[in-house]
C-alpha cells in the first residue's frame, strides 16, 4: 500500500531512533516484508547497499511504502552519479564506506542526509565541512570505545558519531558510554536469506538495547 503522507524529516527520524538498518544483499522481492518489521520495531533509518541485487528497485519500493515513517536510502554509495540515481529512486539517505567529499557534497546538493564512513578525525572534519550530517565510524571492529572517547574530545556532542561494523545489541553499551550517538547495524540485524521472523527478533533486540541505554 502506498503511503501518501509527507516524507519524514531526517532529523526527526534520527532523533526517534538513531540506528541505521543495513540490508546488504536484500532483494526487491523480500525488502518490503523485512522493512515492515523493522519499522514496527522502531527503526527509522533504512539503507539498501548498492551492491545488493537491483538496489534502486528496492529503494523505490521502500520509499513509496515507508517514506513517511522512515528515512530510506542507500549504502555503499561510491560516486556522485550514484547519489543522483538513489535520489531519483526516492532515496533520501546516503551512506558511504569512505569520506569522498564529492559524494558528500552531491548528497547535500540533492537534499539527502549523508553519513560517510570515516576512520580518522582528519577524514571526519573534512566530511563535515563538505556537508555530512553525521559520521559513520567504520569499520568499528578496527577501532574501540576508547578511540571514540578520544574523538569526543574534539567532536562536539551535537555531531552524530555512529560506530558501524560488528555491532550487536550486547556490544552497544561501551560505545554508548564513550559517546556514540547511534549505530549502523549489519549482519547482526540482517544477512541475505534471513527469515522475516528472525529479522523481527533481532530488530526488537537492537531497539530495546538502545532504549535501555537511554533510560
Amino acid at each position: 500500500m502506498t503511503n501518501t503522507a509527507a516524507p519524514i524529516d531526517p532529523q526527526v527520524a534520527f532523533t526517534q531512533m538513531p540506528l541505521i538498518a543495513v540490508l546488504r544483499h536484500i532483494t526487491p522481492e523480500e525488502v518490503e516484508a523485512v522493512a515492515e518489521v523493522l519499522v514496527e520495531a522502531g527503526f527509522r533509518l533504512i539503507e539498501v547497499p548498492l551492491n545488493s541485487p537491483r538496489p534502486l528497485e528496492s529503494i523505490s519500493r521502500l520509499a513509496e511504502r515507508f517514506g513517511a515513517q522512515a528515512l530510506i536510502g542507500a549504502g555503499t554509495v561510491m560516486s556522485a552519479d550514484s547519489v543522483n540515481d538513489v535520489v531519483a529512486a526516492g532515496g533520501r539517505l546516503i551512506v558511504t564506506p569512505h569520506a569522498d567529499t564529492a559524494v558528500i557534497r552531491q548528497a547535500a546538493a540533492r537534499g539527502a542526509a549523508c553519513f560517510p564512513g570515516v576512520a580518522t578525525p582528519t577524514e571526519g572534519f573534512s566530511a563535515l565541512e563538505a556537508g555530512a550530517n553525521g559520521l559513520k565510524l567504520f569499520p568499528a571492529e578496527a577501532m574501540s570505545p576508547s578511540v571514540l572517547k578520544a574523538w569526543r574530545a574534539v567532536f562536539a556532542r551535537n555531531i552524530p558519531l555512529l560506530p558501524t561494523g560488528g555491532i550487536t545489541p550486547a556490544a552497544m553499551k561501551p560505545w554508548f558510554d564513550a559517546g556514540a550517538s547511534g549505530f549502523g547495524t549489519g549482519g547482526g540485524l540482517y544477512s541475505a536469506g534471513d527469515s522475516v521472523e528472525s529479522v523481527k527478533t533481532r530488530a526488537e533486540a537492537f531497539v530495546g538495547a538502545w532504549r535501555d541505554l537511554n533510560n
